[in-house]
């Protein structure tokens, strides 16, 4: 186990403005999501692919590449690598040579987002946070509320008011204090933001702090490893905040740099409801920035996301990727 951080500084993905990484950060003072940049040259003298392979297979292996200084600080509810698993049924149907589908649903709280909490959460806690806040449309609030359980931190969620009962009760029940908001997630958003000040919590929103990537980024680790270090040649992905699809490209680029993988990257696909595409519509104008969808609605609470902070970088993932955009019916049916 290591108590050395190889992060160099951080980065505001609109300017390139440097930040240091002795305190935690929110946005860049333009606004702007933060990057967690490495010293990958320093990385590659500590670890190698072999070795990796010999630790335990949970999303800490990569702990070179994560922003955590200390292991001991870890907050953790035990994220295993989760499975690629082959649908053989599929490809005949769509007529693609391998398909395979990531499980997810393997890790705690039963989705992705643990990924992203488990290290939000840590990272608030070795800088001695004691109370969170973050606003949810799905599955977000349920590993925020475990995680900071596990931490022992007090814990705000904020959630639009027909999210399901299902989803409001698995929050409750890890003890979080949980309010339904009369809008959607992005006045969620907003109630926290504006409440930062007066009740001293730390801010968990999608994009607004810089670590939910760098958990999520273990996707793209995983992926590669699984896969042989030959990425596969698309990740069709479901898109709300778009976390999953910036994370797993920033993975690519280090791993890249680090010389585990070639410059080959897989083709990414931003996958989003007809109700509320504000990533396809932008995609699909040539615009840079996805102006907010108005009167958002599908039955896939944890994608409906009317405006994305990170707008501007899952779009020039999918773009640089020679990738794409497209939307689903609530039923599942394509365009």
């Amino acid at each position: 186990m290591t108590d050395t951080s190889f992060v160099s500084h951080l980065e505001c993905s609109a300017s390139g403005e440097r930040y240091g990484n002795d305190r935690l950060h929110g946005l860049s003072s333009t606004g702007a999501p933060l990057l967690v940049r490495y010293d990958l040259s320093a990385v590659a003298a500590a670890v190698s692919k072999a070795e990796v392979a010999s630790r335990v297979p949970d999303m800490w292996r990569y702990r070179e590449f994560l922003p955590l200084p200390h292991d001991r600080a870890r907050v953790s509810l035990g994220e295993p690598m989760t499975p690629l698993i082959h649908l053989a049924g599929l490809e005949a149907e769509i007529g693609a040579p391998r398909v395979y589908v990531k499980d997810e649903g393997r890790l705690p709280t039963g989705s992705f987002k643990a990924r992203g909490l488990a290290m939000a959460v840590s990272l608030a806690k070795y800088h001695g946070k004691t109370r969170l806040a973050v606003p949810t449309a799905g599955n977000a609030g349920a590993a925020a509320a475990a995680y900071g359980a596990r931490a022992g931190m007090e814990v705000f969620v904020f959630t639009p008011e027909d999210t399901p009962d299902v989803t409001v009760r698995e929050i409750a029940y890890h003890g979080a204090r949980v309010f339904r908001v009369n809008g959607l997630i992005n006045a969620c958003a907003k109630i926290v933001r504006e409440g930062t000040g007066h009740m001293g919590w730390h801010d968990l929103s999608t994009l607004e702090e810089p670590y939910r990537i760098e958990g999520k980024k273990t996707m793209g680790y995983e992926i590669a490893e699984q896969s042989g270090w030959e990425l596969p040649d698309a990740i069709i992905y479901p898109t709300g905040g778009g976390t999953g699809i910036v994370g797993m490209w920033k993975a690519f680029a280090e791993m890249e740099e680090m010389g585990w993988i070639g410059s080959k990257r897989p083709r990414m696909f931003a996958v989003q409801a007809e109700g509320c595409a504000p990533i396809v519509r932008a995609f699909l104008e040539g615009a840079e920035f996805a102006e907010p969808w108005e009167n958002a609605q599908t039955r896939a609470a944890g994608i409906r996301v009317p405006g994305a902070i990170g707008d501007y970088l899952i779009l020039g993932a999918i773009r640089e990727s020679n990738g794409g955009a497209l939307t689903v019916t609530d039923d599942g049916e394509g365009p």
